[in-house]
């Protein structure tokens, strides 16, 4: 059982080196610090580039054993005032 999860980026080098953002990665850990999932971010560099905040993504969510345990999608919306139906959903 998990009451807690502590989710840490991992930097890419040349990402820190060059600034320029790349798909996100991120290890999922219980509050003894041991990874017990680790995420993917899946998307297009158009997409990180130019729609960087409102972005269309997949997460993949994996256990330790590499097996998919989640996906987590998320279409481009626009998320202008004049258009609320069409609102950021996951």
């Amino acid at each position: 059982q998990l009451d807690q999860i502590i989710i840490h980026q991992q930097v890419e080098l040349l990402e820190a080196i060059l600034g320029t953002e790349t798909s996100s990665k991120y290890e999922i850990k219980n509050p003894l610090g041991q990874r017990v999932y680790f995420a993917v971010e899946e998307n297009g560099c158009f997409d990180r580039k130019l729609c960087s905040p409102i972005r269309a993504f997949t997460i993949r969510i994996a256990d330790n054993a590499g097996r998919e345990v989640i996906r987590v999608i998320r279409p481009l919306r626009c998320n202008s005032c004049c258009f609320p139906c069409f609102l950021q959903e996951v």
